[in-house]
């Protein structure tokens, strides 16, 4: 693992929003995440979350058929695959996040497979942290493409420099490709990055930063890992996403996210 960030690649990421790390894994470690991958999607036997199908907050977007045929998600499931959670929890990874969002500890807020299938819709511009049930502004994720993304089946594209004035206003994924230039006119005329990847590499980008994907213009899948990171300290919000009625009805907004069952602390700098 491409685990070591040079102080270029941080100040990159700081810059832009988003940083892409070439040939991240190795051969064998690409391998065991796609095992894990395989292996935990049967175990979830159709359900989006361990214990339930759908995710609150998502699939919401005007017309849910349309929405369903972005991608297929999958959330946490470090929590009922144990390779999957040998993979999520990584120190490696938690340092990386940390480093890049300069904070001191980093919780895994959730993991997520995004697959998108044959023929699959594009995934319009949005934002990550609005959905969340914490608003720090420091939120960031990893994409670790588990196939070839190419510019044919669906690579990620970045609007540079945009999280540094978004906020957490969000339009979320509909049909309207453009729909979050309506709350962010200044990047309309923006010039996007795209982020072809072979296999195995990955991008990090910060929650607020706009980010999309192609269609899938092909036959075959493109399948990523991805893992949200929290800051240690965050707040909740009131907003329900991951968390389960029961865990709503105990937290206040203001109290302080740290449940170790369910957001591990996978980071602290000493």
């Amino acid at each position: 693992m491409r685990n070591d960030l040079t102080q270029d690649q941080i100040a990159q990421y700081r810059h832009d929003g988003f940083l892409v790390i070439e040939n991240f894994l190795s051969a064998e470690e690409l391998e065991f995440w796609r095992t894990a991958l395989s292996e935990a999607i049967e175990k979830r036997n159709g359900n989006k979350m361990p214990d339930r199908k759908e995710v609150y907050g998502k699939g919401d977007a005007d017309d849910k058929s349309y929405y369903d045929n972005v991608f297929d998600q999958l959330i946490n499931l470090w929590v009922d695959n144990d390779k999957m959670k040998q993979v999520i929890l990584d120190e490696r990874l938690g340092k990386m996040a940390a480093q890049l969002a300069g904070v001191q500890g980093i919780r895994v807020w959730h993991d997520q497979a995004l697959i998108k299938k044959p023929w699959a819709n594009p995934t319009s511009w949005h934002l990550d942290t609005p959905y969340w049930s914490f608003s720090d502004r420091r939120a960031l994720s990893i994409w670790v493409a588990l196939d070839d993304a190419t510019y044919e089946n669906g690579c990620l594209f970045f609007i540079p420099e945009s999280y540094h004035k978004t906020t957490f206003d969000n339009p979320g994924i509909g049909k309207n490709m453009g729909a979050i230039f309506t709350i962010y006119p200044e990047f309309k005329t923006a010039q996007s990055v795209a982020a072809p990847m072979k296999a195995g590499s990955c991008s990090f980008h910060n929650g607020l930063t706009i980010h999309g994907a192609h269609a899938n213009m092909t036959p075959g899948f493109r399948r990523a890992m991805t893992c949200a990171y929290m800051p240690d300290g965050s707040t909740f919000n009131g907003i329900q996403n991951i968390l389960k009625d029961d865990d709503i009805a105990r937290l206040k907004i203001g109290d302080v996210l740290k449940n170790n069952e369910l957001n591990p602390l996978i980071y602290q700098a000493v």
